[in-house]
């Protein structure tokens, strides 16, 4: 928990790096920082740190008074763009996602932006099944996010898919993540669900 401007609030990172060997091709050093208010209704400020084959300093402030969000990189600042209520950015908007009643053929949506413009996420709840992980069951959510409004590696890929399997026991715990974009595909399972939900890349 952190306090920005006054507002108390979550702060979440995610970090992803490709091995060694990817790198002579497709380098990704990334680091994201996002904030959203202790109620999570809606961000307060992102940012992303890429140190890969481009250098990024990105961060997006979101400014409720007047319902706009503004996107700069290093001392490139774009123009704000119109936030509809309650909207989030690109991280915390998983976990907004997770806080949502789950069930079969249930489509979830709510706003998201990345600083250069607002839509309405989506994901859509396709199955609930049990899956193994390591020598443990899980009874599952299998949920798909729409990609098609997301930027980077999913934007280049065709037919990209990303599937999230979530516990369904209302704590939406992601216990599988699976890929299929262009420069390859992976599979992340759990290894740690205490204090820090740690996921391990497989195959």
């Amino acid at each position: 928990m952190e306090t920005i401007d006054g507002v108390r609030c979550y702060h979440f990172t995610a970090t992803s790096r490709t091995y060694e060997f990817v790198d002579a091709f497709y380098k990704v050093r990334d680091r994201m920082e996002a904030f959203a208010d202790e109620g999570m209704t809606r961000s307060l400020l992102y940012k992303k740190a890429q140190d890969g084959k481009r250098k990024r300093r990105i961060s997006v402030n979101f400014d409720w008074e007047k319902l706009q969000a503004r996107y700069s990189n290093f001392d490139e600042r774009g123009e704000p763009v119109s936030l509809l209520p309650g909207s989030f950015d690109p991280l915390s908007v998983f976990y907004a996602f997770r806080l949502m009643q789950l069930k079969e053929g249930e489509e979830l949506k709510t706003p998201v932006t990345d600083g250069k413009k607002c839509i309405v996420g989506r994901a859509k709840v396709i199955k609930r099944e049990k899956i193994k992980v390591k020598d443990t069951f899980y009874d599952t959510f299998l949920v798909e996010p729409d990609l098609e409004q997301l930027g980077g590696v999913f934007e280049k890929s065709k037919n990209a898919k990303l599937q999230v399997w979530v516990t369904a026991d209302g704590a939406s715990i992601p216990v599988r993540v699976k890929s299929e974009v262009l420069v390859g595909s992976f599979v992340a399972e759990l290894v740690s669900a205490s204090g820090l939900t740690q996921l391990q890349v497989s195959q």
